[in-house]
């Protein structure tokens, strides 16, 4: 279980730990007795209670059972992969290929009704023409070493765009004026990017923001972040992907989204943004 800048997933490894704790408790042992039982460390025990080591899954059935807690294993198993979950690692999930990680996501914005997305890097994915998300997976199985199955990848993210046109659902995008031109595929993939992008600004349920290039922005660009309903945040990293759900957390998020959207340009002042991007193709 990586450690994170999130509080999110600290509260849950710190609720697991209590969990663990009380359970020693409850059953008359001191940390000593529970580590002779287990046939580990005192150290190991500690660590454990006071969220500073992560339980493997057997540690947990250890645990479970010196305590004579069994009925409690699977939950609190659960509970761990929730925790492990919050923070996952680029390779962890991609090891069985970008296909699955895309189709992983999917129940996620099925049940979502407002998304909220800012992007510093690329355009987000929901808003991708073929072209770019193929040479953006491209680019990522390359870099990774990941087995090639890029093309279920991009079926996999062209079939969940479909959430764009289905219900009463609201996206609003935010994305940084230097992602019209710092793009990847080249010219051809970018032109078709861009002019992707005059057509879904057009769409009731859309509102795409663009935020200006300028030398005297108070604030400064973030990492790239989702955010569904009031419920999540997800935020990619360079080394992975972290998943937010402690509300005062997913708050700051929301605060952030809209400082970004208040720099932003909308309608025609970010129709001539793209455009001049358009242009610069040639």
């Amino acid at each position: 279980m990586a450690v994170s800048a999130s509080s999110s997933a600290q509260q849950a490894r710190q609720a697991l730990a209590k969990r663990l704790a009380d359970l020693c408790r409850d059953a008359g042992l001191t940390g000593l007795d529970l580590a002779e039982r287990c046939g580990w460390s005192r150290s190991k025990s500690s660590r454990i209670m006071n969220a500073k080591t992560p339980p493997s899954a057997d540690d947990i059935r250890a645990w479970c059972q010196a305590c004579g807690a069994e009925d409690q294993t699977e939950d609190l198993i659960a509970s761990l992969r929730t925790a492990e979950g919050m923070w996952v690692d680029w390779r962890r999930m991609e090891r069985a290929g970008l296909k699955q990680a895309q189709e992983a996501r999917l129940p996620l914005y099925q049940r979502t009704r407002r998304f909220r997305s800012y992007s510093s890097w690329l355009v987000p994915g929901m808003i991708q023409t073929q072209p770019y998300t193929t040479a953006a997976l491209q680019a990522i199985q390359r870099r990774r070493g990941l087995v090639d199955d890029v093309a279920d990848a991009v079926a996999a993210r062209m079939e969940r765009q479909r959430v764009l046109y289905e219900g009463d659902r609201r996206f609003a995008f935010l994305v940084e004026e230097s992602v019209l031109r710092a793009g990847i595929g080249g010219a051809e993939v970018m032109s078709g990017q861009l002019g992707h992008l005059i057509a879904i600004a057009s769409l009731p349920n859309v509102s795409l923001g663009v935020v200006p290039m300028r030398p005297d922005r108070e604030r400064w660009p973030a990492e790239g972040f989702w955010i569904y309903d009031t419920a999540q945040v997800n935020v990619e990293l360079i080394s992975g992907y972290l998943t937010i759900t402690q509300p005062s957390e997913v708050a700051m998020y929301a605060e952030t989204f809209a400082e970004l959207a208040a720099l932003a340009v909308y309608g025609a002042a970010a129709r001539g943004l793209i455009t001049s991007a358009l242009d610069a193709l040639g």
